[in-house]
């Protein structure tokens, strides 16, 4: 009697099972995006000098129970809308002022936005498969986790992801925007009956139309202005702008995002007037558009190595996955797709319509084009759509464009495996952090991230001449996971060790004494605090206090002698600087205490009465 055993078969029909469902890719997601955006977040603490800013606006809304106007150190603070401000708020009153509220609506942005571009590849594939009349249900859900894991482990993504800025905001409500928008247009095959005609377009258009809304109070009028720029150019490409716009009930459109967006900047100006029409709407956007503000000019090609380094690896196919979706071809996509498999075009377009509005703009910030990033993502997993059949049998031949883009990509991660082996010799001194380099190479950081990328670069490189096509892309994803656990998350910490902790542990300082009563002296916190030599926004955060920023130390001795004569004032005044810029002042050695040092910084208490001119 023979007795057959099935273990192996059974075995091999679960892995089947789970690899058709989109189980296996959400939760492999899932992993990916807690390690990206949820790991360690709250973790470091804020860094200056522009997230501070933020979140000292948003704790002060919280305070005062102002929610209109963004005030900073007693000043207004125009820079951005309100939407940030209002998030940071909210998470505040549920979870407490820290970094982790911080920074938390930014990581929301972020998970948001990769799960619709999951969501966006997945349901493309199943349209797809049903026209060509298939099931490939591998292929979808792996094409779609390729996609998200991309977007998610990307350096501009994470890197914007993990601050508590506007960048992220505006970035996960236009880009969903315009994932809405499609998914809508690829929605509404058939034409509308004319009658009844319904006031409301399909739901995926109302969102993009609520997103619109918010994109406009993350960062103001940029958030309208690309995405009609994007929709737009697609559909005059396409030459069904008037029908879209028909379906789309654009009139009611406008009344959604207008009446979303419009009454906080209408109670803002109404309480700040001109002075808020300059600042936000002439300074912040048409001077950051056609002058340099704040010294942030760049050569023409910066946009190219901002797309290069901020979707390494994986950059290095984008010029490929472009030129796959022949977008040159107009009759083609104009008569011979059907809506739901033109996300190709779409995303190409995206693309060049962000990429080439920031080349013209003058002012030029690696965050600029963080809203491109999507696109970027969709494009490339589309192209390697092709190579991801398990049987090596049906894979397509390497096309020449492929094969320069592979070895592309084996000469990038060697460069990278390269400069980080010499990065701490290529690193600058940096005064207010000296011993960040030493405590980099003591760490043995820069020389484990080189030995990742040079294992990287060969495993690359042999996974191309053994044809594992489907395998390259996954590897890149590897490597760089490896690269953000073990090297970018330590360094990240050595950092804020060094430069961000000193200046916090100064400030607790300031904050324990709050409750002190010190022999002849006001309590610490009815003192003035004052920063001599640079600005550090996380001061005002950390100390709940206002600080007067003075830049020049001469100035700063000035300021303290000007004081002096003042009919009320506390007797003394805290001074945080750097122990070059105290010397600098040049104070008699009977006028000051030192309260505290903190590797190059120093606090000191400094006596009003010793500057008083003597009878």
């Amino acid at each position: 009697m023979r007795i057959k055993l099935t273990f192996p078969n059974t075995v091999k029909d679960w892995y089947r099972n789970i690899f058709t469902t989109p189980i296996w890719a959400v939760t492999i997601l899932i992993v990916i995006v807690w390690l990206a955006y949820g790991w360690n977040l709250g973790s470091v603490g804020l860094i200056d000098e522009t997230e501070p800013l933020f979140a000292e606006a948003s704790r002060q809304m919280l305070v005062t129970g102002d929610w209109i106007t963004p005030i900073f150190n007693g000043e207004t603070r125009f820079d951005k809308p309100a939407l940030i401000y209002w998030c940071q708020a909210i998470a505040y009153a549920i979870m407490g002022v820290n970094e982790w509220s911080v920074r938390l609506p930014s990581a929301i942005a972020a998970v948001g936005v990769i799960g619709l571009t999951f969501y966006t590849i997945h349901w493309y594939f199943a349209q797809k498969d049903r026209l060509e009349q298939v099931s490939r249900p591998i292929r979808r859900n792996f094409t779609a986790m390729l996609a998200a894991a991309m977007l998610a482990l990307s350096p501009e993504m994470i890197v914007w992801g993990r601050a508590g800025v506007s960048d992220m905001m505006l970035t996960g409500c236009m880009a969903s925007a315009l994932l809405c928008f499609f998914l809508g247009y690829a929605s509404q095959e058939e034409p509308e009956a004319q009658f009844p005609v319904s006031l409301f377009p399909n739901s995926w258009y109302v969102a993009c139309y609520v997103l619109i809304a918010a994109a406009i109070l993350s960062k103001g009028p940029v958030g309208i202005v690309l995405p009609i720029l994007i929709i737009g150019a697609f559909l005059i490409y396409l030459g069904n702008i008037r029908q879209v716009l028909k379906e789309m009930r654009i009139f009611t459109g406008m009344l959604i995002i207008f009446g979303l967006s419009a009454p906080w900047y209408v109670l803002v100006t109404w309480r700040n007037g001109w002075n808020y029409i300059n600042s936000f709407f002439g300074y912040h956007n048409v001077e950051r558009f056609t002058e340099v503000v704040n010294g942030h000019s760049a050569p023409w090609y910066f946009y190219f190595v901002v797309v290069l380094l901020g979707f390494a690896p994986y950059s290095v196919y984008l010029p490929m996955a472009m030129a796959s979706t022949k977008f040159w071809q107009r009759s083609h996509w104009r008569h011979c797709q059907e809506r739901s498999q033109q996300l190709g075009l779409f995303a190409c377009i995206w693309f060049i319509a962000i990429f080439g509005f920031f080349n013209i703009a003058v002012t030029k910030l690696p965050s600029y084009v963080l809203p491109l990033m999507p696109a970027i993502a969709i494009l490339i997993a589309l192209v390697w759509s092709d190579f991801l059949p398990a049987n090596k049998s049906d894979l397509p031949c390497a096309s020449a464009f492929l094969k320069i883009s592979l070895w592309n990509n084996v000469i990038l991660a060697t460069v990278f495996a390269v400069a980080l082996f010499q990065i701490s010799h290529l690193m600058d001194h940096n005064s207010v952090v000296p011993g960040f380099r030493l405590l980099l190479q003591n760490a043995g950081l820069p020389t484990l991230g080189g030995l990742i990328w040079f294992a990287g670069a060969l495993l690359l490189g042999a996974l191309i001449i053994s044809r594992h096509w489907h395998s390259i892309i996954t590897a890149n994803l590897l490597i760089f996971t490896a690269t953000l656990v073990i090297v970018l998350m330590p360094a990240l910490f050595l950092m804020d060790q060094q430069r961000q902790q000193p200046l916090r542990e100064l400030s607790a300082l300031v904050m324990a004494q709050e409750h002190m009563s010190m022999a002849g002296l006001p309590k610490l916190s009815d003192e003035e605090l004052v920063m001599v030599g640079f600005k550090k926004p996380s001061v005002v955060f950390y100390t709940r206090k206002p600080v007067n920023y003075i830049y020049q130390p001469p100035d700063a001795v000035d300021y303290i002698q000007n004081r002096t004569a003042q009919a009320e004032k506390p007797p003394s005044m805290l001074v945080i600087a750097s122990q070059k810029d105290l010397v600098k002042m040049n104070l008699p050695p009977d006028s000051y205490d030192i309260l505290d040092t903190r590797e190059s910084y120093q606090l000191i208490r400094v006596s009003l009465s010793a500057f008083k001119p003597k009878a």
